[in-house]
């Protein structure tokens, strides 16, 4: 055994990073095992304590089996191989992320209760775990210190393979390991005591840091309070679909998002997009396009006119509450989801304000698409060739203002790194720059 426990772990890595000691740098533990490693870290080098939250997608019949990990931002990773050899399908692998989203999300307001989190903005941060195994859990929360902007990564962690290197790639800017045997099998063979970490300790240790202003929003540069998502059943005719409304203080508008086939409300993508927007001022609407049982049935998933209906409906509802009344509406639409944004944008009452597709299928919305009046933005993956000569062919039948918008080196999913962040850009300039008008527009009617 190379270490008593994640305590001992921790002292013993954290002589050997004695070196970042007054260089502002901060240190984020990954629930749960992380965060006793980085306790004493964050002690031993005086500096601030936080959590990276990161939940590990497991094969369905083998949980402990990671086919890749989600965080918070929308971070999202997934390890083809292992998804390929399980035989892990989309629905199966959709199933999983939903369940581990509502568990990421239940751990943030548990762990950090009224804490902001700590900001990382500009500045260094260490990554800290109690071991790396498949290296996915680690490449998630490193992709999410950089979406916080971070400057400098290091994942620093106290035993981990002798490829783990290789595992990693260029998710952080430095790797430390104290330790990398040859006979690596699992990370608790190394410790004498690898007892399950419980929440209890996790929020201890958080507890023990130094003491950060509470408040009840997360905020940030832009000066919006961002509050938390809350659930919505919304009336689409005769249908009630779940979804999650969040709406900042001052909003200049809401964007109400159209999720592609196979997604759903809680697709990690779009939390990361809605997230941005929030950030900008901008309100959000992620919700279920089709009931659970509609969802059984591959066909309505490609009804667009059925989901056009159920999205200008849920336009109406929106607008009849009362933290949105009076807001410009816009529309975010991922895949087969933009169809139905355009097809809804068309008809006359829905009044919206602005449309972007993300990796969209403008196609699918047919002769609806000259009848769009509100500007457009169309966003295509520099590689996803078949979608982007779609688009081309769609934009052309636009008689609105308009735009295509190429991610240079993206493919369909835009799971390379950047590419988000990219799409996030876009979408909040696009949305933030035709809302403020339209609200004007609208008082009208």
């Amino acid at each position: 055994m190379l270490f008593m426990d994640r305590r001992d772990a921790g002292r013993q890595l954290a002589a050997r990073l004695g070196h970042f000691r007054d260089t502002g740098v901060v240190v984020l533990g990954l629930p749960r095992g992380g965060v006793p490693v980085a306790a004493e870290i964050a002690g031993a080098l005086d500096a601030p304590l936080d959590v990276c939250l990161v939940r590990k997608l497991g094969v369905p019949f083998h949980p402990e089996l990671g086919m890749g990990a989600i965080g918070e931002g929308g971070v999202r990773v997934i390890n083809g191989d292992v998804v390929r050899l399980a035989g892990v399908t989309g629905d199966e692998l959709a199933r999983v992320e939903a369940q581990e989203r509502e568990v990421l999300e239940s751990r943030a307001r548990r762990y950090r209760g009224g804490w902001e989190p700590v900001r990382i903005e500009g500045r260094a941060v260490l990554v800290v775990d109690d071991g790396v195994a498949t290296g996915s859990t680690a490449r998630a929360a490193c992709r999410i210190a950089r979406a916080r902007g971070a400057t400098r990564i290091v994942l620093a962690v106290p035993v981990a393979p002798q490829d783990f290197g290789q595992r990693l790639g260029e998710a952080a800017d430095e790797l430390i390991s104290l330790h990398t045997p040859s006979d690596f099998y699992a990370i608790g063979q190394f410790y004498a005591d690898f007892s399950q970490t419980e929440d209890a300790e996790v929020v201890a240790c958080l507890e023990e840091a130094p003491a950060r202003p509470v408040s009840t929003h997360h905020g940030d540069r832009s000066g919006h309070g961002v509050p938390e998502a809350r659930e919505v059943e919304v009336r689409a005719g005769a249908a009630v679909l779940r979804g999650q409304l969040t709406v900042p203080a001052g909003a200049i508008g809401v964007v109400v998002f159209a999720h592609g086939s196979g997604s759903s409300r809680h697709s990690p993508r779009n939390w990361f997009v809605a997230a941005g927007l929030n950030r900008a001022g901008l309100g959000t609407l992620l919700f279920d396009l089709l009931t659970e049982d509609e969802e059984t049935d591959r066909s309505n998933v490609f009804d667009t006119s059925m989901l056009a209906r159920r999205l200008a409906d849920a336009t109406g509802w929106l607008r009849g509450q009362a933290e949105t009344e009076g807001l410009a509406v816009g529309y975010f639409g991922a895949s087969t989801g933009a169809a139905a944004a355009l097809w809804a944008a068309a008809v006359p009452g829905t009044r919206v304000a602005a449309v972007v597709s993300r990796g969209g299928r403008p196609d699918l919305a047919g002769a609806r698409l000259s009848a769009v009046t509100a500007p457009t933005l169309l966003i295509v993956g520099g590689h996803d060739q078949v979608v982007l000569d779609l688009n081309r062919e769609a934009q052309a039948r636009l008689r609105c203002e308009n735009r295509l918008a190429v991610v240079p080196g993206a493919t369909h999913l835009f799971e390379e790194p950047g590419a988000l962040e990219q799409i996030t850009d876009l979408a909040r300039d696009w949305f933030t720059t035709h809302m403020a008008p339209a609200a004007h527009r609208s008082a009208r009617f």
